[in-house]
């Protein structure tokens, strides 16, 4: 039995999964996240051209989320295997080859910890597919999908005599299966997470639309969208238009756009985060409204990558007033419960020039540029609690002066993360899991957020640690790139944040990336 960090008890009843060999191909097939248990028996399920799924609800019809994701399944299965299935549900679930069934309804905003847990039973007879929720039901539709595979014919031929019938090997349309199985699952953390970067390089909303089909694919929750930076600022603000107007260079996201992206993502189970980089990595904001940094403009978009010297100014109340109404503006954008500030990489050259700023220090009692940070996260923290938000930030946000209700995250090292338990702070992971240095997948696998720095926590502080991100920054990707950065070597970022610790098998991790 393993606690997990949602609080959820875990029992590991197919322990034997974590045996090495070529055992692991039978056990966990082309399966990805590996189910946190997985028991292959009994005789596979035929995918023909009567295929069907009933929906069953927790009073009756399934909500139209479910009903929206049980027909991208039965599209899904017909391009996966060429079979004409009807892309519409079956009212009778007694005559349905697929029934999925939950048990209760979820708010309308999917909150960080979700019970995401479902069962899978499939037989000759039929699939069955349950949850408690509808996040289940959505992580289960992926199973599924991943368990169809080609037949074996009964008469398959040896490779001496292969040449002479090569034409009975091709599988005919209907010579698919999903083999009997039955898995109960539920994911080690409930933040699993992938940060894209279009501040840097502009990416369409098409690109990121796939993106978060993709991150549905292998069972991601959290698209963490950084959407400032020096290089662009990717917003239509309707209050402060001089933001996109002016430093966006024409490349922005309009809020239509954005509400659209945001409801795509919660069709899949996928929360979209924001991020507004602050008081650093903000030239972008200065292009059109110079007031806000601590030093005189003008000032323009910056096309080189690096940290910067601009900053906001935190020792100005017209920089609060700006912020909140700003900040009011984006959470009828962004419903999700937490709102990323960035916060890192503050090189303090600008408030070491600055004379004012430098005096407001040493008025206010502040140690130093970190203190100044810390005053700044402060105000700004009270304005998002405001309006209903939790702060996330880079690591360099921790201070024991902070409300401990904010989510470190850490990209500085594991260190990091387990410092940010010991004060009380939730914490996500993100070191080891940065996609865009082009690490071998293995190396990303062999990290995670409950490793060896995080030992010496008590069970109380393991618990504060909610899971982890990978990053795709994007200084050099575009839309025609992006996606061959993230994958397939995210898939195995996913399973580290999924499955149960005990999966780790390197050489078997790539088997079934060849086929996610």
């Amino acid at each position: 039995v393993l606690a997990g960090p949602c609080g959820v008890v875990l029992t590991l009843v197919f322990a034997s999964a974590s045996i090495q060999g070529p055992d692991l191909t039978s056990i966990r097939r082309n399966l990805m996240p590996v189910p946190e248990s997985v028991r292959f028996r009994g005789t596979p399920l035929p995918i023909d051209r009567t295929f069907t799924v009933a929906l069953r609800g927790p009073s009756g019809p399934a909500s139209p989320r479910v009903h929206r994701a049980a027909l991208r399944l039965l599209e899904r299965l017909g391009r996966q295997t060429g079979i004409p299935v009807p892309i519409e549900t079956s009212r009778d679930p007694d005559l349905a080859t697929l029934l999925i069934e939950y048990f209760e309804s979820v708010p309308g905003v999917q909150r960080a910890i979700e019970d995401e847990s479902y069962t899978l039973e499939v037989d000759a007879a039929g699939a069955a597919l349950r949850a408690p929720t509808s996040y289940g039901v959505l992580r289960g539709i992926e199973t599924f999908l991943q368990l169809v595979e080609v037949a074996v014919p009964a008469t398959a031929v040896t490779a001496v005599d292969r040449r002479s019938t090569i034409p009975d090997l091709e599988p005919e349309p209907e010579d698919f299966i999903v083999p009997g199985v039955e898995i109960r699952d539920v994911p080690r953390f409930p933040w699993r997470g992938l940060l894209i970067d279009p501040g840097r390089h502009f990416l369409s909303i098409d690109v990121m639309k796939r993106n978060l089909d993709a991150m549905a694919a292998v069972k991601l929750n959290v698209l963490h969208w950084h959407l400032s930076e020096d290089q662009g600022f990717r917003v239509e603000s309707r209050i402060f238009p001089k933001l996109h107007e002016l430093g966006s260079g024409g490349f922005y996201y309009t809020q239509d756009e954005i509400q659209d992206f945001v409801a795509y993502g919660r069709d899949r189970g996928i929360r979209v985060m924001p991020e507004f980089d602050m008081p650093g990595h903000a030239t972008s904001w200065f292009v059109g409204y110079p007031e806000l940094a601590s030093a005189p403009g003008p000032y323009e978009i910056i096309k080189t990558w690096g940290i910067q010297d601009p900053s906001m100014d935190p020792t100005r109340d017209e920089t609060y007033e700006f912020l909140e109404a700003f900040i009011a503006e984006m959470v009828t954008l962004f419903p999700d419960n937490y709102f990323h500030i960035g916060g890192d990489e503050v090189n303090g050259n600008q408030w070491n020039g600055n004379p004012d700023i430098q005096a407001f220090i040493s008025e206010q009692g502040l140690e130093d540029n970190h203190g100044l940070q810390s005053f700044f996260n402060r105000r700004l923290q009270k304005i998002l609690t405001k309006h209903g938000k939790k702060m996330v930030g880079w690591d360099e946000i921790m201070h024991p002066d902070l409300s401990p209700n904010i989510v470190v995250q850490s990209w500085r090292g594991p260190e990091m993360l387990a410092q940010g338990a010991r004060l009380g702070f939730q914490g996500i992971l993100s070191n080891g899991y940065y996609i865009d240095l082009m690490y071998p997948a293995e190396q990303h696998y062999a990290v995670d957020p409950l490793g060896d720095q995080t030992s010496m926590l008590t069970a109380e502080q393991r618990a504060r640690i909610l899971g982890g991100e990978a990053t795709m920054w994007g200084e050099y990707v575009v839309d025609e790139t992006i996606d061959s950065r993230i994958w397939p070597r995210t898939a195995a970022i996913a399973e580290r944040f999924w499955s149960p610790a005990y999966v780790s098998e390197v050489d078997d991790m790539y088997r079934r990336l060849k086929t996610t």
